[in-house]
C-alpha cells in the first residue's frame, strides 16, 4: 500500500527544542538537539538561528551524517520594507546563511519579516500597517532577494508569514502573494502562525497552491489564543503562556492541511515547529516523539 502522504517530507527544527537564539544559557546545547531530534525519528532538520549549530560545513556535515540527519533549509530575518538602505546589511546576513545552507545540500531559505513590536516588552517598534511605499519596498525587495539567492546559491526563498510582522493575516498574506512574482517568491506556510493570525490554512493551500513552497507544522491553543488576542499580548509572552501547543490538541487540524498539501502534486517539506522558548531541557524530546507518532498516524 502506498503511503497516502508520500509527497510530504517530515522534519523538525531547533525551535521545537526551545531554541530562538544563536547562543543563550536557557537553550539546550546543539549536540543534545541533534541527538534528540534523531532519536525522536525525524530525518530532516533546519539550521535554526545562524550560529546555534556549527557553521563550518565540514564539521556540521559530519555531525548530521553520524546521526542520519539531513538539512532542509536555513533561516534569515529581513526588514526589506525599510527600503534600499538595508539591502547591503541584509545581503551580508543572507549570504552567510545561504552559503552554509547550500553546503549542507539544502534547497530552501526560509525568510521571516522583521517584527513590528518587541516580542518581550510589547513596545511598538513600527506601525503594524505598512505605507504604500513600504509595501512596494517589501515586495520588490523580496523579489530581488529571491532572484539573487537563486542566481548565486541555487536556493529558493520561501517567505514565512509570522505573528507580529507585516505579513501575518489572511489579508496581508494574500496582498503579498498578489504583489510578488511566483517565479521568484514562494511561501513557507506556518500552520500555527497563520491560524494565530486568523487565517484558514486549507483555504490558502487550495487557493494559492502554486505559491506554497514549504510548510511549518504548528498548532495553537484556541483558549490561550482568545485571551492573547483580547489583551493584545505580544508573541513572545504568548509563547511563554503556551499558545503554541502539542498536536493534536490545538488548531488547525493538521491532517486536512497535510492532505491539501499532498493534493498539490509536488514534494513539500513539512517541518515541525512548536515554539517553546524558554523551556525545561527535558521537555522537548517526549513531545517531539509523540508528535512524530501522531504525524505517522496521519500518513506523513
Amino acid at each position: 500500500m502506498t503511503n497516502p502522504l508520500d509527497r510530504i517530507r517530515v522534519g523538525s527544527a531547533p525551535d521545537s527544542w526551545g531554541v530562538w537564539f544563536p547562543d543563550d544559557p536557557l537553550q539546550v546545547p546543539w549536540e543534545r538537539f541533534l541527538d534528540e531530534v534523531s532519536e525522536a525519528g525525524y530525518p530532516w532538520i533546519e539550521l535554526g538561528p545562524y550560529g546555534y549549530l556549527p557553521t563550518d560545513p565540514a564539521r556540521l556535515t559530519d555531525e548530521v551524517n553520524k546521526r542520519d540527519l539531513k538539512v532542509s533549509a536555513g533561516t534569515v530575518f529581513t526588514a526589506l520594507h525599510r527600503g534600499p538602505d538595508v539591502w547591503d546589511s541584509t545581503w551580508e546576513h543572507v549570504s552567510q546563511v545561504a552559503e552554509l545552507t547550500r553546503a549542507m545540500g539544502a534547497k530552501h531559505l526560509v525568510v521571516i519579516p522583521s517584527f513590528w513590536r518587541d516580542d518581550k516588552t510589547a513596545e511598538l517598534i513600527e506601525p503594524p500597517e505598512l505605507t504604500v511605499r513600504q509595501w512596494a519596498n517589501l515586495t520588490k525587495g523580496m523579489e530581488r532577494l529571491g532572484h539573487e539567492v537563486k542566481e548565486r546559491f541555487g536556493l529558493d526563498i520561501v517567505v514565512h508569514p509570522h505573528a507580529d510582522t507585516h505579513i501575518d493575516t489572511e489579508e496581508h498574506v494574500e496582498r503579498f502573494l498578489d504583489s510578488t512574482d511566483s517565479a521568484l517568491v514562494s511561501l513557507c506556510l506556518d500552520t500555527g502562525h497563520y491560524a494565530y493570525c486568523g487565517g484558514d490554512n486549507v483555504k490558502l493551500i487550495e487557493t494559492y497552491g502554486e505559491r506554497i513552497g514549504y510548510l511549518h507544522l504548528k498548532q495553537v491553543d484556541p483558549e490561550i489564543l482568545a485571551d492573547v488576542v483580547k489583551n493584545e499580548v505580544p508573541f513572545g509572552p504568548a509563547v511563554q503562556r503556551g499558545v503554541m501547543c502539542e498536536p493534536p490538541s490545538g488548531v488547525p487540524e493538521l491532517e486536512p492541511v497535510l492532505v491539501a498539501a499532498q493534493n498539490l502534486g509536488v514534494e513539500l517539506f513539512a517541518i515541525v515547529e512548536q515554539d517553546m522558548y524558554p523551556c525545561e531541557p527535558d521537555k522537548p524530546l517526549p513531545i517531539a516523539t509523540r508528535t512524530r507518532k501522531f504525524l505517522r498516524s496521519c500518513g506523513a
